[in-house]
């Protein structure tokens, strides 16, 4: 094959549904409304965790987490998405394109690794209810968050520099909405089997990995829910994995929807849609599903934002 240096490309021209610029505009206005909604959301949560001491527990800092990450997914995609559908400026630098691959992957790669330590905490708190205190103790749940983004982050930075490095012989036009790198590998001029065989290992210690230890988490949970007497303790101890589970059925089901589904000719826009979804749809539900399917959080809510009503009163 060709070889050549991979500076000769400076930069990359995103070409994603630019055949359709009716499906742009309607796309633009969404993404607008859903991105103040994220932020206004996931903010709202963050602040709701911070500043209320009863929800200083470990589940709430995992929420507070995710919801970090999603402000920071989102907003390392959707502007420049938002600038490409309303400027029509398409074109993005060799260095920029790097930055947002390896920061909306590692992120991408941080919640799916977020999400199974949420389930196992879940399944302590219900499983093993006396010694939860003294399993997830703050020392235990501090380093499992620093760990889910320290992996997300190695595995994005391995990738991202494997990709980059490799010539791209001029060819700059990528027919994505982001840089994703797998849009990314399809203007590379040379060999890229090893850069699959990574991405493949990546993908059993990010996604498989991760999923089967949420499903092992839920089935003993549901066990022991199932144990439980009381109605309203079996309600009550499903009330508080409900909105988890919610969460990664909309995360998962959408990225294995495009990623394991047959491929045709038709399916490019269909993909950029659904990836689209993921990357915005699900951040802006989930502030939603935690405060609508949790007790704690909307009456946290309601005493934060009275307290604001009356100081803004006063």
């Amino acid at each position: 094959m060709e070889t050549g240096n991979y500076s000769e490309v400076t930069e990359f021209f995103l070409v994603g549904l630019s055949q359709y610029p009716e499906l742009q505009l309607l796309l633009s206005v969404l993404c607008l409304i859903m991105y103040l909604i994220i932020l206004l959301g996931n903010s709202l949560l963050i602040i709701i965790i911070s500043l209320d001491s009863r929800l200083h527990t470990p589940m709430y800092f995992f929420l507070g987490n995710l919801s970090f990450l999603d402000i920071c997914y989102t907003s390392s995609t959707v502007p420049q998405m938002l600038v490409m559908f309303m400027s029509g400026r398409k074109s993005i630098s060799f260095i920029g394109c790097a930055l947002q691959m390896v920061i909306s992957l590692g992120l991408g790669c941080t919640e799916c690794v977020l999400l199974a330590v949420m389930a196992y905490d879940r399944y302590v708190a219900i499983c093993n209810p006396l010694r939860y205190p003294i399993i997830m103790n703050r020392v235990l749940y501090v380093q499992m968050a620093a760990w889910s983004w320290i992996i997300g982050y190695l595995i994005s930075l391995v990738q991202t520099v494997l990709t980059m490095i490799l010539p791209f012989c001029g060819n700059n036009v990528i027919d994505h909405l982001t840089c994703e790198i797998l849009a990314l590998l399809k203007l590379i001029c040379s060999d890229i089997s090893m850069n699959v065989l990574i991405m493949a290992v990546g993908s059993i210690v990010i996604l498989v990995i991760p999923l089967l230890l949420i499903f092992v988490s839920y089935v003993f949970i549901l066990s022991s829910i199932l144990r439980i007497n009381s109605a309203e303790g079996r309600k009550k101890a499903f009330s508080t994995c409900s909105a988890h589970l919610t969460v990664v059925i909309l995360f998962y089901g959408s990225a294995l929807f495009m990623y394991t589904k047959p491929k045709t000719k038709y399916t490019k826009v269909s993909d950029e849609i659904i990836a689209l979804s993921y990357g915005v749809v699900t951040p802006m539900l989930n502030p939603i599903i935690y405060s609508l399917r949790n007790k704690e959080v909307k009456e946290a809510m309601k005493k934060v934002l009275s307290r604001q009503w009356h100081l803004w009163k006063i």
